[in-house]
């Protein structure tokens, strides 16, 4: 038993070994390995035998897959949030009196714009209107 629990405990090491050096393209491919190679080691040592590890491996990739699959998806929304918003904001340049220019950045709601100190604009405002708000 001491020997069986030595040779799985190597082969586990070395597929995690294996999984940090090579990796997958996503948290589900990762995670799912990762669950698969633990389960394993589980199911060998639980069972001690070929249908114990097989079985452990499956239910630790699936695990692993479902886990990684969540994490892959919150990834998606969190970078579409990201480009929604990108994409909702324009920069205008303004030109101050000393010939220094600064970016006042804008956030498009609908038809309206919104600047950085909460103003509401019905269009798109002039570098004037801004300057009086932003500039000297």
């Amino acid at each position: 038993m001491a020997r069986q629990f030595v040779t799985w405990s190597l082969i586990l090491a070395v597929s995690l070994a294996m999984l940090a050096a090579i990796g997958c393209e996503t948290d589900a491919q990762n995670t799912a390995l990762l669950g698969a190679a633990a389960g394993a080691g589980i199911g060998a040592l639980a069972g001690g035998d070929t249908e114990a590890t097989l079985i452990g491996a499956g239910v630790g990739a699936g695990t692993g897959y479902i886990i990684g699959n969540e994490s892959d998806k919150k990834k998606t929304r969190q970078d579409i949030e990201a480009v929604r918003t990108e994409q909702n904001i324009v920069t205008v340049w303004i030109t101050n009196s000393n010939n220094s220019r600064i970016p006042v950045q804008l956030t498009r709601s609908g038809p309206n714009y919104i600047g950085p100190r909460g103003e509401i604009y019905n269009t798109m405002p002039t570098e004037d209107q801004l300057k009086m708000v932003y500039g000297f």
